[in-house]
């Protein structure tokens, strides 16, 4: 989907108009992570209206701290971000006795806290709290460093209590944005491809995607005054208008929302708001959804939005009629072939083991394949180097 919306915008820009002609609306935050990384990939300015990228979140920043400490516990900066977070009695009095310890001794702050706890140099109470964040940290080591790296983000998530303690200080529909947020960066860890040089360079699933993290969290978005595109929640589009318009994640749940689904007053509402993001549109008007989506593992195939089918037929064109694959942008539609090996096709890595192919990119040797393994789940490679054996 996301692919889709920035192939048309990049077509927009080619043909004369303006990145800033342009604006994808969504019905909720979380949606945003994707098409920023797509933006990103094609080198297209971008902006968060009225609200910060994926991966500057806080929430998602807390998670990714959590993550890094599992990853390297002497991460200090992921140390500090997250030691009284949730809070657990842990004061900046306690934090500075285990910043000047470690570097009075070349310390991280992870061997320091451990040193003053086997010392006695807390108080009853801070030693307890220390004593608990480091248990903390250490069963995740131990429990999901060679995790799945969905199954190691969800873990981190569930067992800091992160959600339960946004909910716990602030408003309901705040927690919830927050919450749905968590849930998508499960889904980018879930679904995170390794680049083939990482692998190549020996890196590890989850450095990859850290390092992929701290570059897309690095990139600044465009200012008010820049020409960029523009991304937004439905909610935030209130009162302004675009040539170009793509209203994303047109799917029952998504939009409306499942809690709306059964309630008609707020099913009302969302019908109203859809309404609002049609009409932001001057000139085109895109109402696309995602064919399937992915959660820890598991693939849900969605249906379109019921507000689609509210709009008249006759004021609508069908791009992609029933459901179909689609090449990714830039590759040849047909033949899908690199080499003997085509879409659908069973291999045998001596790695991964048995897989199919489900993308291919490019032609010949330096085709790029993502192949579905069904023991370590989809990987890219690169055809010349793959050494695969066709099976079917």
């Amino acid at each position: 989907e996301a692919d889709f919306v920035v192939a048309r915008i990049r077509d927009w820009i080619e043909q004369g108009g303006q990145p800033s002609e342009s604006a994808v609306l969504y019905r909720s935050n979380a949606q945003s992570r994707l098409f920023e990384q797509a933006l990103l990939r094609e080198d297209i300015p971008y902006r968060v209206y009225g609200g910060l990228r994926f991966f500057e979140r806080a929430e998602v920043k807390d998670a990714m701290a959590y993550l890094r400490l599992l990853h390297n516990p002497h991460d200090d900066t992921a140390f500090e971000r997250v030691v009284n977070l949730p809070a657990r009695g842990i004061g900046e009095r306690t934090v500075a006795l285990v910043r000047d310890h470690a570097r009075a001794h070349g310390q991280s702050l992870h061997e320091a806290a451990s040193a003053l706890v086997a010392q006695g140099g807390f108080t009853a109470r801070a030693g307890t709290a220390i004593r608990a964040f480091l248990k903390l940290v250490g069963e995740l080591e131990a429990e999901h460093r060679d995790s799945p790296l969905g199954e190691a983000m969800s873990a981190v998530i569930e067992n800091a209590e992160l959600v339960a303690w946004y909910q716990s200080r602030e408003p309901a529909d705040r927690a919830e944005a927050r919450a749905e947020n968590l849930v998508e960066l499960v889904r980018a860890a879930d679904t995170f491809n390794q680049p083939f040089e990482d692998e190549q360079a020996g890196l590890s699933p989850m450095a990859s995607f850290l390092a992929q993290a701290a570059l897309e969290a690095g990139e600044h978005q465009g200012e008010r005054w820049e020409d960029c595109v523009q991304l937004m929640t439905l909610h935030s589009a209130k009162g302004l208008e675009f040539p170009l318009v793509f209203m994303a994640g047109m799917e029952e749940g998504l939009f409306p929302h499942q809690r709306s689904i059964e309630d008609p007053e707020r099913l009302a509402e969302e019908r109203r708001l859809c309404y609002v993001g049609m009409t932001r549109a001057m000139r085109q008007l895109y109402i696309c959804h995602a064919e399937s989506r992915m959660l820890r593992g598991q693939t849900s195939f969605s249906r379109p939005s019921r507000f689609v089918a509210e709009i008249p037929g006759e004021l609508t064109e069908n791009l992609r009629p029933g459901l179909s694959t689609s090449p990714a942008r830039g590759t040849s539609s047909a033949p899908h072939e690199a080499g003997n090996l085509a879409l659908g096709a069973t291999v045998r890595h001596a790695r991964f083991g048995i897989g199919t192919v489900i993308n291919i990119e490019g032609h010949g040797a330096a085709a790029r394949l993502q192949i579905n393994f069904e023991s370590a789940g989809p990987k890219w490679l690169v055809s010349g180097y793959a050494n695969l054996e066709r099976l079917a």
